[in-house]
């Protein structure tokens, strides 16, 4: 899906906003490739910038963080090289997001000052690897209904820890998954309230990650139908529109890490 065009870009002359928080525009469009933002605060000694909003998803859920550049208005370019949650002195997240810029470009980081607009651009192909992987991980739990007890998605690989003591079988894994993806489900981002979902708990999947509660409502996925769905589960990862999109998958791993624990770790068909 080719991205919407730039909006437009804030005045320079506008005040510097507080840098408390960063608006993630990915959560409403993860298909949104680039965005011009304004940057909030640079940490030359650590590399990090803080922008008031971006497309790039930082690292949680078990995805990774994005990777790209920011574009500088004076046509230099800071290459990003990974995505975090922000976290004060004590630790705990707050609602920044930290752009880490790779290493050796301080000559870059000291052209950028708070209140600058950039154009900050993701590693799309990156990213949509890991759009794909993320959703077919649902379609897995789909598959094997028992509780995760860990996940991580990378751009090659999805690896998904059940909580089980029975064997799973690589074949008909890699069988049902392939028959869904024909399916050419519609993959839908919602809200539950955080009373419907103290009614429903298993809709949570994870043993591990609990969904963030307190704002009063918190966003899930759904595949398939609203009034049958193959999957629903409070997520804040980045998904594909439908699941058609996944591609030939096939399945790389299935062991056995412990008496209540089996792997599975699925892969692109396609040779990288």
């Amino acid at each position: 899906m080719t991205a919407d065009a730039p909006a437009a870009a804030p005045s320079p002359a506008a005040p510097a906003i507080p840098p408390t928080t960063t608006d993630d525009l990915f959560r409403a469009d993860a298909y949104l490739r680039e965005r011009p933002a304004r940057v909030l605060r640079v940490e030359a000694a650590t590399g990090t910038v803080v922008l008031d909003r971006t497309v790039f998803y930082p690292l949680g859920g078990g995805q990774a963080g994005d990777s790209g550049v920011l574009r500088l208005a004076d046509g230099g370019e800071l290459t990003i090289a990974d995505t975090r949650k922000g976290k004060d002195e004590e630790g705990q997240p707050t609602a920044e997001i930290w752009h880490l810029a790779a290493p050796e470009q301080e000559a870059v980081l000291a052209r950028l000052t708070p209140g600058d607009t950039v154009t900050a651009a993701i590693d799309w192909e990156r990213r949509h690897r890991m759009m794909r992987l993320h959703t077919a991980s649902h379609l897995l739990c789909h598959l094997v209904a028992q509780p995760v007890n860990g996940c991580s998605i990378t751009p090659e690989a999805v690896r998904v820890d059940f909580h089980m003591s029975e064997a799973l079988d690589a074949a008909a894994l890699a069988e049902g998954l392939t028959a869904l993806v024909a399916q050419a489900l519609p993959v839908t981002v919602g809200r539950v309230t955080d009373a419907e979902l103290d009614a429903n708990p298993g809709l949570v999947k994870s043993m591990s990650v609990q969904p963030p509660r307190g704002s009063g409502t918190v966003r899930t996925i759904r595949v398939g139908s609203t009034e049958a769905p193959i999957d629903l589960q409070p997520c804040g990862g980045t998904h594909v529109a439908n699941i058609a999109e996944i591609g030939a998958l096939r399945v790389a791993k299935v062991e056995k890490k412990g008496a209540q624990a089996r792997r599975v770790v699925l892969a692109f068909a396609e040779a990288t």
